[in-house]
């Protein structure tokens, strides 16, 4: 099986009608018969084309292996529950995110939308910074393909107590990258409890390669999935998550370039990792999460030196491995059985109270949100390589909210939250508009 990137150009649609509907159609038309879509991002929208790149599972139905469900599954919520205040936060992986494009730099956002949510739904890309992960207590860590299936209706989430964690490591030549994980291991069970279920080393290994797509954000290919999903098969009994730790291929000089360009360089690592998780916890419904293995002991010691603070979690970790531990010791089960996600336990589309990203994102959980009904939060500040208008989309009256900086984002959680307006707020306030009509038609408006 091969996981790679395809990018083609799809035609606009007059007023992004029905857009979720048509992309489904039109992508299944791009990519050839045998691919599977994994991912789908909208890179750029103008006035004639979306240009799509999605990742592709390929070489399933020679594998025999069954396809997972589509990623264009979708279930409209009947209602939403206001019982709670539920927010997901997504910084989407290789985008080149301002916050949260590094190491785990979007973490404090995610712990300062806790303050004001009963339950914060977040992804690895947010939280993870190598041997540092400070999730909230009240916060849900989950892959990114979980999240888009969560709000396109098709898939619950349950809290858990603790996961059985079943850990895979590269099968290195080098034996101090090996030990250096299996330290991690055994550091995360001594010291905050992780129930390891076993350590397998893969041999052969599964191969991730790191490429950039047209718009220069991160993609790659994945190459020798059949062994790791051999082992995921004959296992499947013995754990409830999966930490995988292997040797991502990039040429030899992004580990210096990517820290001398202190921002600048998208990190390369992230978008190949996005696109394995996302094809494991689509096929097996676990929790999933990826860190890359050093490829040499030169560069584990090349130093540096003093490096943007974004980075710096990357600048001090051997394995990166810590982090995905940790989110993954408590990542909420995966509910996918018509009786389970109907369960009072069970989070749901229909407990989603709005979703926070970065403006300019376009891609399923944007869209998933647009039609259920969620209300989005799009931050300016968090400034980023995508290409689209949000504000054109076909948004119901105050569905969408443009801010300027993730300060504002809480405000607007705080007033949603409270049920104001949160216009109202501001001043000055906008005129109210009356409309007259005559016969059924609107034959004039007036501001007062």
């Amino acid at each position: 099986m091969l996981l790679c990137e395809k990018e083609f150009d799809i035609p606009a649609v007059s007023g992004h009608q029905d857009l979720l509907r048509y992309l489904k159609t039109r992508v299944k038309m791009a990519v050839p018969d045998d691919a599977v879509p994994v991912r789908l991002v909208v890179s750029r929208t103008d006035q004639s084309w979306y240009h799509c790149e999605t990742g592709c599972l390929t070489g399933v139905r020679q594998s025999g292996s069954p396809a997972p469900e589509s990623i264009f599954s979708f279930t409209k919520r009947p209602l939403e529950d206001v019982g709670s205040f539920n927010a997901v936060l997504l910084v989407p992986t290789g985008i080149g995110a301002e916050i949260g494009g590094h190491a785990g730099d979007a973490a404090p956002v995610g712990r300062l939308l806790a303050t004001v949510c009963d339950t914060v739904i977040t992804h690895p890309n947010v939280v993870n910074a190598s041997d540092i992960n400070e999730i909230p207590d009240n916060a849900l860590y989950v892959e990114g393909s979980v999240i888009c299936r969560l709000l396109m209706g098709t898939t619950g989430l349950q809290r858990v107590r603790a996961n059985r964690v079943l850990v895979v490591i590269d099968d290195h030549k080098n034996e101090t990258f090996v030990n250096a994980a299996i330290n991690s291991v055994n550091a995360a069970r001594a010291s905050y409890g992780l129930q390891c279920s076993r350590v397998v080393r893969l041999d052969p290994s599964v191969r991730l390669i790191a490429q950039y797509t047209s718009s220069g954000a991160a993609a790659g290919r994945v190459e020798g999935l059949e062994s790791l999903c051999a082992v995921l098969d004959d296992l499947r009994d013995e754990y409830d998550a999966v930490a995988i730790s292997s040797v991502i291929d990039v040429p030899h000089d992004y580990h210096r370039e990517y820290f001398d360009k202190r921002g600048q360089m998208v990190n390369p690592w992230g978008g190949v990792e996005a696109m394995l998780t996302h094809t494991l916890s689509l096929r097996y419904d676990v929790p999933s999460a990826h860190a890359p293995m050093f490829e040499s002991e030169e560069i584990a010691n090349m130093d540096p030196g003093v490096v943007d603070p974004r980075m710096a979690a990357e600048a001090v970790s051997m394995t990166f491995l810590q982090c995905i531990l940790k989110g993954l010791m408590r990542s909420p089960r995966i509910l996918t059985a018509p009786d389970a996600i109907r369960h009072p336990s069970a989070i749901t589309a229909s407990n989603i109270s709005c979703l926070v990203i970065p403006d300019g994102c376009l891609g399923l959980p944007t869209l998933a949100a647009l039609e259920q009904g969620i209300p989005v939060i799009a931050v300016r500040e968090n400034t980023n390589l995508m290409q689209n208008d949000l504000t054109a989309l076909p948004w119901a009256t105050g569905q969408l909210h443009v801010v300027e900086n993730y300060w504002e984002a809480v405000g607007v959680i705080a007033a949603m939250r409270a049920g104001i307006a949160p216009e109202s707020v501001r001043r000055p306030l906008t005129a109210t508009v009356v409309e007259q009509r005559v016969r059924g038609r609107i034959d004039k408006l007036v501001e007062y």
